[in-house]
């Protein structure tokens, strides 16, 4: 499917004379990019089609968001947030962008600051990598960088769902002195701690036990993994409060992983610096997004039995069919159904 739907993107932009080159395609045993490098082969596209599930998706948008490029998520996965429309649908999704009939939808990232410049040891990436491909290379240093002014190395990375801190060793929890906006928290003996965005509240920090937050927020979730403390809770955050994550002397080795990839090894002593980026990536939405409709059918989300008494609630609040109110005209209001996806 995804190589049919590939050929029909291909045969669409050619009608078009529009450029497409293939980004973050890979052969076995073969080099992958980081994203600037695979943003110059790929002669800085305007728009990045990206074919398959959120996985596929956060491919394309490590590499979109560094030239501000927008990006269309064509849909070939299962549980998918990310992801806008129909492999069906894609030739007038195409039209709809080159014409101007999609809007383009914001969402926050999240990028990073570090002690030294992440590396990964020889034998540690075929451990943690197997069976999933080739790794991406540890993110590049950002030029504006400064050795030696205490505040670390500022690296290429924009994260649109987590940056994650875990464990190397199965019997060797990670420590870690967790610090925001500057100040302690608490040290955490734990399996990792995930630092999410609100797209990525969805994601592993959902699965740890953390909120689900709206995409339309600006806040950066902090949750800590199966930690060995009674305080077990997400920390939200706001966007301009860091959050630093410090190895503690007795502590194993940590390894980063950056919207899911392997990007780098910490060592005792190392930290790692997470903020809200000046980047937000640029999704392409061919219709209103009804976020709170995708949540209850993607993660199947039932009624109490106990309600069942007063039958199926309706799919929407709307009380009525008149214009809106002037006092809540400013809200965010809920599609109408046939404008819901």
């Amino acid at each position: 499917m995804a190589v049919r739907t590939a050929g029909t993107v291909r045969a669409w932009a050619d009608k078009h004379g529009i450029g497409c080159t293939d980004i973050d395609v890979w052969n076995d045993h073969e080099d992958r990019r980081g994203g600037m490098a695979e943003l110059h082969h790929a002669g800085e596209p305007d728009l990045v089609v990206t074919l398959g599930g959120d996985g596929t998706f956060l491919r394309g948008a490590r590499i979109a968001a560094k030239n501000n490029a927008a990006v269309l998520g064509v849909d070939l996965g299962k549980v998918g947030f990310l992801t806008e429309v129909a492999c069906k649908d894609v030739e007038a999704a195409l039209e709809a962008v080159h014409h101007g009939g999609a809007t383009i939808e914001e969402r926050m990232t999240l990028t990073m600051r570090a002690s030294r410049a992440l590396e990964i040891p020889e034998g540690i990436e075929s451990l943690l990598r197997y069976g999933h491909g080739p790794t991406l290379p540890p993110p590049a240093v950002r030029p504006e960088s400064t050795e030696g002014n205490g505040w670390g190395v500022a690296l290429d990375v924009t994260a649109l769902n987590d940056v994650v801190l875990e464990k190397l060793a199965r019997d060797h929890q990670v420590a870690l002195g967790v610090y925001l906006a500057g100040r302690l928290l608490a040290s955490y003996s734990a399996d990792a701690v995930i630092v999410a965005t609100p797209t990525g509240s969805t994601a592993y920090s959902f699965a740890a036990g953390g909120p689900i937050l709206s995409p339309n927020t600006n806040a950066i979730v902090f949750t800590p993994v199966a930690p060995h403390m009674t305080f077990n809770r997400s920390v939200i955050a706001a966007p301009d409060e860091p959050i630093a994550l410090r190895v503690l002397p007795h502590s194993g080795q940590a390894a980063v992983s950056i919207d899911g990839q392997l990007r780098g090894v910490l060592d005792p002593g190392d930290w790692i610096g997470v903020y809200g980026s000046a980047r937000p990536l640029r999704l392409v939405r061919l219709r209103p997004t009804d976020f709170y409709g995708r949540l209850r059918d993607r993660f199947r989300l039932t009624d109490a039995p106990a309600t069942g008494i007063d039958g199926e609630s309706d799919a929407f609040f709307l009380p009525s069919d008149s214009p809106v109110p002037p006092d809540i005209a400013h809200l965010r209001l809920p599609p109408a159904p046939s404008a819901a996806r």
